[in-house]
């Protein structure tokens, strides 16, 4: 199945329903930490994992750093969220040039497991952003690209590259790609099975009843 298509098939499902069938596979730990928040309330957003390391490096030589976190921007593909593990607190590791970059390469979205900046900006530009902090203070010289395309750790979960992302309101899930379809079928049909029981509470059912009735609440 395409990106596009499998994108489309889970933007219609929100997250608590993905989370309650993770969980029912036994994965239990998909959700990221719910510091990860949005730039803005409403912000949404889909797609497979593009993964990005760092560290923070005191003196690292800026030219070298920069050229590095250039580098990496221009590989993010189409369609994918940049996934961010910066074990960083202080600095800033996107800001409105970086976003610039990656909405001119079709990218879906951004998670940062630490800091962003030109906020204001990237509100303009329109890219969902999901970050644990907002600081006017640049990673470049005080912060190390150790690579990207590799497995990391965002916000308590491990993440793969390929792994799809989806984040709205309620917070942000990692669907590992392997379980993905069967995650989408029983996802959806949860929906539909919810959609039974809403209309039943409605219309007068009791909520044992209608759990008894459908076997979901």
């Amino acid at each position: 199945m395409s990106i596009d298509a499998t994108a489309t098939r889970l933007r219609a499902i929100y997250t608590g329903a993905l989370t309650d069938i993770l969980d029912e596979l036994g994965l239990m730990n998909q959700t990221l930490s719910p510091e990860l928040r949005p730039l803005r309330a409403g912000m949404t957003t889909c797609g497979p994992a593009f993964t990005i390391q760092g560290r923070p490096r005191t003196g690292i030589d800026y030219q070298q750093s920069i050229v590095r976190i250039l580098d990496m921007l221009g590989a993010v593909p189409s369609g994918h969220v940049a996934v961010y593990e910066t074990n960083d607190r202080a600095a800033a590791h996107l800001g409105e040039l970086s976003v610039v970059s990656l909405m001119a390469r079709g990218c879906a979205g951004a998670v940062i497991d630490g800091g962003c900046r030109d906020v204001s900006a990237i509100l303009e530009e329109g890219l969902p952003v999901f970050s644990r902090y907002v600081t006017p203070q640049d990673c470049v010289p005080r912060w190390e690209l150790l690579g990207h395309s590799r497995p990391i750790t965002v916000g308590g979960v491990l993440i793969s590259p390929g792994d799809w992302i989806v984040a709205d309101a309620d917070g942000i899930v990692a669907v590992p790609r392997d379980v993905c379809e069967q995650v989408l079928e029983h996802a959806e049909a949860l929906v539909a099975t919810e959609n039974k029981v809403r209309d039943a509470v409605r219309e007068g059912t009791l909520p044992l009843e209608a759990f008894e009735r459908f076997g979901k609440f």
